[in-house]
């Protein structure tokens, strides 16, 4: 018993004398944690094309409204609510039973105003009937004629075609239902949304202020007419698109300008009706700082970057932004050149600590956001 308690103090003086020279959470030692890895950016100087994001409306680049062309009790619905349809395909049939009638009584009587007709033409010849009734018998014929065009125009529109090829919606009537040419009864809507439009607006100052700067040379004309669309998620849609047309008066209620962009949707990823936000060029800035706009941190003092010295230390710095350069700000005041911004992993950066730094790929999957309650930043 003796020798096993002697044996049990000996190991923990051993354990206690190995572990002597080191403090416990140093790092590197046991228990200490490395340094926490954070993605910075180096801010340079360079061109900077200044964009600009505004809020935009989706619409389709054709819409059609079915309605009824002849009165008649729906007999049948020949498409699928939602589906894709073509240009002339049968979308309702209407009872056509009396438009049938109507057509076979006018072929009816145009046969019988020719076969008149054919009748005066040799009784005129021996002067057994006047020139007049030859007239008149050729006009009941043109009369016929209309007549039937008529009643076959009605008959072909008991079945109600598709105006234009695109998207269908709802059935609005079902069968049974009675439709109306008179009130022209709505059916259906079919809309062609690829490639879709953007309505957007841009206030009239922001073209002046432009205007004067490009005027001044601060900056220069932006080239093409490439812009971008971020959805309402925050993501850039796949595929750019381009501006059509820009009003060449300002109105006068909203004090705006309006614009409208044109975008492929090939995918029909695109609604009509949804809300998204337009991101397009308007000029080109020469010696600009810039950092990600992920990179920028809100504070009680105002806006704010996290940079890494030159001891790995983490430390606030205020800023003031400018304009937008895609997903990026530009920065006024408050960066020089050289400083290493953290842009992944803020979450975890702390003013004060020591971080390890690593360069920021901007095409790898984006790390955490930072959360909302983010450090604030010191003077």
């Amino acid at each position: 018993m003796k020798r096993k308690i002697l044996c049990a103090l000996l190991i923990s003086t051993l354990l206690s004398g190995c572990g002597a020279d080191k403090k416990p959470g140093a790092p590197g030692g046991p228990g200490g944690m490395p340094p926490t890895e954070v993605e910075v950016m180096t801010v340079t100087a360079g061109s900077a094309t200044i964009t600009q994001e505004l809020p935009g409306r989706l619409q389709a680049n054709r819409t059609a409204q079915v309605r009824a062309r002849v009165d008649g009790i729906i007999e049948k619905r020949l498409f699928v609510e939602g589906s894709d349809v073509k240009a002339g395909a049968p979308l309702y049939r209407i009872d056509p039973r009396n438009y049938q009638a109507s057509f076979d009584s006018a072929k009816a009587d145009l046969d019988v105003a020719k076969l008149t007709l054919e009748r005066y033409r040799p009784l005129l010849e021996i002067k057994a009937v006047s020139k007049q009734e030859v007239d008149l018998a050729e006009a009941r014929v043109k009369q016929a004629q209309a007549a039937l065009t008529r009643a076959r125009v009605d008959l072909e529109n008991t079945t109600v075609p598709a105006p234009i090829s695109g998207r269908i919606g709802r059935a609005v009537v079902t069968e049974g239902a009675l439709a109306s040419r008179g009130e022209a009864t709505l059916l259906a809507t079919i809309e062609q949304i690829d490639p879709i439009y953007v309505n957007f607006t841009q206030p009239a100052s922001d073209v002046q202020r432009i205007r004067k700067a490009l005027k001044e040379g601060k900056l220069k004309d932006a080239e093409g007419a490439r812009v971008d669309l971020v959805l309402e998620n925050g993501s850039l849609y796949a595929q750019p698109g381009k501006v059509l047309f820009s009003d060449s008066a300002v109105d006068p209620s909203t004090g705006s300008v309006s614009l409208r962009a044109l975008f492929p949707n090939a995918e029909r990823e695109l609604l009509p009706g949804a809300f998204v936000r337009i991101r397009f060029p308007e000029a080109v800035a020469d010696g600009v700082l810039r950092v990600p706009q992920r990179a920028v941190m809100v504070g009680a003092q105002g806006q704010y970057v996290l940079l890494v010295d030159g001891e790995g230390k983490v430390m606030p710095r205020p800023i003031k932004i400018g304009a937008m350069s895609g997903g990026d700000f530009v920065i006024i005041e408050g960066l020089q050149g050289g400083e290493k911004v953290i842009v992944n992993g803020l979450q975890k950066a702390r003013p004060g600590a020591v971080v390890k730094a690593v360069p920021w790929n901007p095409k790898a999957a984006p790390m955490p956001a930072a959360p909302a309650a983010a450090p604030q930043a010191k003077k």
